[in-house]
């Protein structure tokens, strides 16, 4: 296989990274893209007890498992396929299952803290900020928990309040400054994300 190029794509929770990264699977030839999502990389927590694992904080870089995603990163980037691990938000705790994933020309990381890590950071061609204003990534949470997590509009916004929003503003927006492209408006900026899909377009080898 040619060259493989990685993408890292981060922001915040309810930031529109996920139509972001569809656009650009969408720009390219079918079948050209490995999406690689950060969430199937939190910790094995079976060590934990149950109320251990309750009090843990998702929103923390300490959450994940970054030698193994970076690990199998350079393993998709060397041409070896991987087995990613899955998770499940209900069990808290890493899945048995794992997902066979094999090299594709074009590698896409995403996640909320994607570009937290500089080794991982290292590793990419290009790396994108998907940046929304702070109210509308509220808005798309209580959406998104109430309908898929079964929580209460209190519940989230209390959540927001104390974990997302303090969280977001330690760990998350500072990555900005490492991103090659900072694309406002998330998914609805549709003329951002075709700037960007054109421009991987041209840094990635299309087949014959």
């Amino acid at each position: 296989m040619d060259k493989i190029t990685i993408i890292g794509i981060a922001g915040g929770t309810g930031s529109g990274k996920t139509t972001v990264v569809k656009k650009i699977v969408e720009a390219l030839p079918p079948h050209y893209v490995a999406v690689v999502p950060l969430d199937s990389y939190y910790n094995d927590t079976t060590e934990l007890t149950d109320e251990e694992r309750q009090n843990i904080n998702f929103d923390h870089p300490d959450a994940f498992d970054w030698k193994l995603l970076y690990r199998q990163i350079n393993d998709l980037r060397q041409g070896r396929a991987i087995e990613q691990p899955t998770y499940s938000y209900i069990l808290s705790n890493r899945l048995p299952e794992t997902i066979h994933v094999e090299p594709k020309p074009v590698i896409i990381i995403e996640g909320i803290m994607t570009l937290i890590n500089k080794k991982l950071r290292d590793l990419m061609d290009l790396k994108i900020f998907v940046d929304t204003d702070s109210d509308e990534r509220l808005i798309r949470n209580i959406q998104r928990d109430t309908i898929d997590r079964g929580r209460t509009v209190s519940m989230v916004v209390d959540r927001y309040l104390k974990v997302l929003k303090p969280m977001h503003e330690q760990f998350i927006e500072p990555t900005k400054r490492y991103a090659d492209l900072i694309i406002p408006q998330g998914g609805e900026n549709l003329k951002g994300i075709g700037i960007l899909c054109k421009y991987i377009e041209q840094i990635v080898p299309q087949p014959e």
